[in-house]
């Protein structure tokens, strides 16, 4: 077969850039709900009222101070894959609106017409509140200088749904918990996140070697947006997410001197699963990726780093390996050939054994 197509760090997406605390936070996303005034929520248009939103808010974007580090489509313009593509890294969600703005870098996007008539996010690595804030922040302000939003003193930003209102703000933290799912201790951290006013959810289904969510990975959120200002808001998530990092940190020890031969059993396995299977599926990678990345963050495993653990995870899933498919040129086994799926399953696990050759146990 011909060889993988480098996709990781050269393809300078954000989630390929290293992050503080990255061994227990993959990432920080932040999303600033905001309505135009004067216009009814999206699920209540009437007539041009979308059309009409959505020219406002593009027309702001091209009289940013530097307008051509975005670029805006409409969503009926994008295929399949593109925006399965971008629903894999988070950029759009459901309903999927009729209008996305990216930022060049991709660490920022602006989806309109979905729940709102504008969500603002943006994407840093790792524990990293205050980074993320200052991006929505900034493209929030800019647009405030060409469109007005729905805002009153007594509620703050008016929006579609009433978690919303206030601040308008919502922090996520995707954290990737082996050791406390292992040791059965994730209902004590979830309990403990939820008296801080935040929700703990799976971010790829369950089931698998941990049970309750497939890989140990997990996103936390906050609830409410109404709850004290945005610097209170992420002063909280910051803590919370110290305290997530602590403990997990700490029940990471406790296996590694109290369970040694289960946990290298484990870890081992998955290193050779990745390293040496013919088909994986989505599945299947998630479960390998987080075996292999606790492996290293206990010192199992040497010669791969967190930001490329980080990245794999958004290079193995379907959309992105639709893309390679599309646009390179690849030989299959004559067996696999005419069968989309397993020629999927093939690349991707083509691309875990291209990322662990530096792995050393």
């Amino acid at each position: 077969m011909a060889a993988v197509p480098d996709t990781s760090a050269s393809a300078g997406a954000w989630y390929s850039d290293p992050g503080i605390d990255s061994d227990v936070v993959l990432s920080t996303r932040i999303r600033l709900a905001r309505n135009l005034a004067n216009f009814p929520f999206p699920e209540n248009f009437k007539g041009d009222d979308c059309d009409r939103v959505q020219i406002l808010v593009f027309d702001a974007f091209s009289h940013f101070t530097d307008p051509d580090s975005f670029q805006a489509v409409e969503v009926h313009n994008l295929d399949e894959n593109g925006l399965k593509i971008l629903t894999e890294r988070g950029v759009v969600g459901m309903p999927t609106g009729t209008g996305i703005i990216m930022r060049s870098d991709g660490r920022a996007a602006c989806n309109v017409n979905c729940i709102d008539h504008v969500r603002i996010a943006s994407f840093v690595t790792g524990l990293d509140c205050d980074s993320a804030y200052t991006v929505c922040r900034s493209i929030d302000d800019e647009m405030q200088q060409y469109v007005q939003f729905a805002a009153s003193y007594e509620f703050g930003f008016l929006t579609a749904g009433i978690a919303d209102a206030g601040s308008g703000m919502k922090i996520s933290l995707r954290v990737h918990l082996p050791s406390a799912s292992y040791t059965g201790r994730i209902e004590e951290l979830s309990r403990f996140l939820l008296s801080k006013g935040l929700s703990m959810t799976t971010c790829f289904g369950s089931g698998g070697l941990f049970g309750l969510s497939l890989g140990a990975y997990y996103q936390i959120s906050t609830v409410s947006s109404f709850t004290g200002s945005e610097m209170d808001q992420l002063a909280a998530v910051t803590a919370a997410g110290k305290y997530i990092i602590e403990t997990e940190r700490k029940i990471r020890g406790e296996c590694a001197e109290n369970k040694p031969t289960a946990l290298h059993d484990i870890v081992y396995r998955a290193f050779a699963l990745a390293k040496y299977s013919r088909l994986i599926t989505f599945r299947e990678a998630v479960e390998t990726l987080s075996a292999v990345k606790w492996g290293c963050d206990l010192k199992y495993i040497t010669g791969i780093d967190d930001s490329s653990l980080c990245a794999l995870l958004y290079r193995v899933q379907d959309g992105h390996l639709n893309f390679l498919l599309r646009n390179g040129t690849f030989t299959f086994e004559k067996d696999i050939e005419a069968d989309p799926g397993q020629r999927t399953n093939r690349l991707r696990a083509l691309i875990l054994q291209e990322a662990f050759e530096k792995g050393d146990l």
